[in-house]
Order: C-alpha cells, then sequence, then structure tokens
C-alpha cells in the first residue's frame, strides 16, 4: 500500500490505534493475574475470580467511553488526541498494578481509574462551549461520585474484603450513569438524541478489540508454550492457536463483518451502539477466559485435575458463543442453529468431563467450535444467496 493509502485509511487515528497496542499490554496482563487467580494456593478461588472480574468491567469502562468520544469528537482535534493520551498512559500506569491491584498497590490503581474517568469529561468541558457541554457535565458528575468509594476502598482497607464491597459499589455506580445517561438534577439525562455518534467507527471500534484480544491470546500461548518447550505441550498449544482461529473465523462470519454497517443505517443507533457495549464485553470475556483456560493446559498438560479450570477451558468459549450469538440477534433479529447447538454441546460434555485431564476439555472446546464454524461454511457455500441483511 502506497504511503497515501495507509493516510487515507488512518484518518487521523493513529493515537487510538497506539491506544490498541497499550490494551495488549494491559489484556496481557489481566490474562497473567486471572491465571494465577487459577494456579495459586488458596483456599478460596471464587471470590479471587470475582476481584478480577471486577477489574476487568473497570478496564471496558475505560476502554468504552474512549471508543465512543472518539466516536463523536474529529480526531484530528487537539482535545480528542488529548484525550487518546490521557486514556493511554493512564491504561498503562493501570496494567502495571493489575496483579496487585487488591494489595500493595490498589491505591495506585484507584487513583489512576479515577484521574481516567474524571479527567476525560472534564477536558471536554474545558474545550467546548456549545450545548453539548452538559453532557460531559453530567458524566463529571457521575465520576465524582463513584470516585469516593474507589479512593476509600483503596485507602482505607489495604488488606480487608471492604475494599471488595466499595470498589463494587463504584463500579456499579459507574454502569449505572452509563446505562441511565449520568441523571443530575437541572441538568437532566443524557437521552437518545445525545448519543449522535460515527456508529461504523465505534463498530470499527469493536472488531479492532476483537481482533488484539484474539492477538492476545495467541500471545499468550506462545509465551506459556516458550517457558516450558516440551514435547507434551505441543498438542495444547496447537489446540490454543486453532481455537484463536477459529474464534476470529466465528465472530467475522456475516454479522460481524456487517455490523460497522448495520449501525450506520439503523433507525437507532444510538440503542444498537448501547447494546454493543455489553454484547461485545461478553463476547471479549469469552475470548480472553478461554486463552487463559489454554494456557493453564500448556502449563500442566499430564494429568491436573482440577474442576474449576473446566470454568475456563469450556466457558470461555461458550460465553464467546452467547455473546456472537446476542450480536447476529441484534444485526438481524435471528439466531443461527449453529451457535445455539454449539451452546448445548459445550453443557452436555462438560459432566463427562469432571475430573478428566484438562487436555480433553480443551480438545473438545476446539472440537465445537470448529464444528460451528464448519457448519457457518457448509451453510454459506451451499446457499449463498442466502445471506442475511440487516433488517433497517
Amino acid at each position: 500500500m502506497s504511503i497515501g493509502g495507509w493516510r487515507g485509511m488512518l484518518q487521523g487515528r493513529e493515537g487510538e490505534l497506539l491506544l490498541d497496542l497499550v490494551f495488549v499490554f494491559v489484556l496481557t496482563r489481566f490474562s497473567q493475574r486471572l491465571i494465577e487467580d487459577f494456579t495459586t494456593d488458596r483456599q478460596v478461588v471464587l471470590p479471587e475470580v470475582g476481584q478480577t472480574v471486577l477489574l476487568l468491567l473497570a478496564l471496558w469502562m475505560v476502554w468504552v467511553h474512549a471508543a465512543w468520544v472518539t466516536s463523536r469528537v474529529e480526531p484530528r482535534q487537539p482535545v480528542t488526541q488529548l484525550l487518546i493520551v490521557w486514556t493511554m498512559f493512564g491504561s498503562m500506569i493501570i496494567a502495571v498494578t493489575l496483579p496487585h491491584a487488591f494489595g500493595a498497590r490498589g491505591l495506585l490503581f484507584a487513583i489512576t481509574y479515577v484521574a481516567i474517568q474524571v479527567g476525560k469529561p472534564l477536558i471536554l468541558l474545558i474545550a467546548r462551549r456549545d450545548v453539548e457541554r452538559h453532557s460531559p457535565a453530567r458524566h463529571l458528575c457521575w465520576a465524582t461520585m463513584s470516585a469516593v468509594p474507589w479512593i476509600a476502598g483503596a485507602a482505607l482497607f489495604p488488606q480487608s474484603p471492604a475494599r471488595g464491597a466499595l470498589w463494587a459499589l463504584a463500579i456499579a455506580l459507574d454502569y449505572a450513569g452509563l446505562v441511565f445517561g449520568w441523571p443530575v438534577p437541572r441538568l437532566g439525562r443524557t437521552g437518545a438524541e445525545d448519543w449522535r455518534f460515527a456508529g461504523e467507527h465505534l463498530a470499527e471500534r469493536y472488531q479492532q478489540l476483537i481482533i488484539i484480544t484474539i492477538g492476545e491470546t495467541i500471545l499468550l500461548t506462545g509465551a506459556t508454550f516458550a517457558d516450558a518447550f516440551t514435547p507434551d505441550r505441543v498438542a495444547p498449544a496447537v489446540l490454543s492457536f486453532a481455537t484463536a482461529v477459529l474464534m476470529w473465523r466465528i465472530y467475522f462470519h456475516r454479522a460481524g463483518a456487517v455490523f460497522s454497517a448495520a449501525i450506520e443505517v439503523a433507525a437507532r443507533p444510538d440503542k444498537l451502539g448501547k447494546s454493543g457495549y455489553y454484547t461485545q464485553l461478553v463476547i471479549v470475556t469469552g475470548i480472553l477466559a478461554a486463552g487463559v483456560g489454554y494456557a493453564l493446559v500448556i502449563r500442566e498438560p499430564r494429568g491436573h485435575q482440577d474442576p474449576l479450570w473446566l470454568a475456563v477451558i469450556l466457558g470461555g468459549p461458550g460465553l464467546f458463543l452467547a455473546g456472537r450469538s446476542r450480536m447476529e440477534y441484534e444485526v438481524f433479529s435471528r439466531l443461527s442453529p449453529s451457535r445455539v447447538i454449539g451452546l448445548v454441546a459445550l453443557a452436555a460434555v462438560t459432566p463427562a468431563l469432571l475430573h478428566r485431564s484438562p487436555v480433553l476439555a480443551a480438545a473438545a472446546a476446539t472440537v465445537v467450535l470448529a464444528g460451528v464454524a464448519v457448519w457457518d461454511a457448509t451453510r454459506e457455500r451451499r446457499n449463498p444467496a442466502e445471506a442475511p441483511s440487516p433488517p433497517f
């Protein structure tokens, strides 16, 4: 591609590509923390996993709000570039703190997260002089309100379950503000008319995040395999790579490929775009969990029998298929039988794989995803004219 072609493709969004690269580091650190939850000798695993899920929700809030802002503001404007740099630097600091966010680095994590969430609407509020200043003002009020339990939980409860409770309250406030439009007395709430954004760009941001998430699972596979390059780890490494390719293929089959166009021509792009926040979160969570599950198998391929590992080895692909089914329903108002059958198959094989070698569970998950991909490809080849169009 010529230099002019690259410039046309980027269209001033080079900063977002840099932000995505930072999030590769963020997701890698998150996966490492989740692996520790399942491998470190602890009496209770579920609370540790719950803490990691809470951190994932915080990371998703950081990324998705940045994507929403850059979908509404011209990328070449200095304020947009400042917002991206602000989010990028804060995300790097968050990644550094992730493994010990509920320990010694909790205060730094909380301060950085609050700085990102408060800083973005504050920058927009200072930079804008039109009627749309009300939207960042509302968001700033809610971000300031949720900052209290974030900082209090980190500063007052260094080693206590109370930190988790306060942070759960804080993240609930953040998501409640997003869902209800950050209602503020006298300022009202952010309604559908305020969600005017470049829908195609927002969908492309989702697609790019899916790509870097799948790429992160490949990096995790390679790094784990490189730590102990032994013959018994070859099979799970191959299965992990195959699963990453299959998830890529399944995601971009039809609905994934036209998602950006669907938002652009939808009668209610705000509704489809906001729904995508939660749908894409489920898909990203499923991909991350699947990658962690295969990494666990690569690390201990011989006979480690931990039923909790099935939660990520089989649950990750299950979440991915569930989220992908919801996205298809949002775009086409129907469900593909292959996704439903895939979910049923994963649930059906789970009891038989309890107390079995995790390699068998990894192989079963890969086979199910391969079946879904083959079903889609066969149906498309036999009936190319039946490829549905978005009902808009």
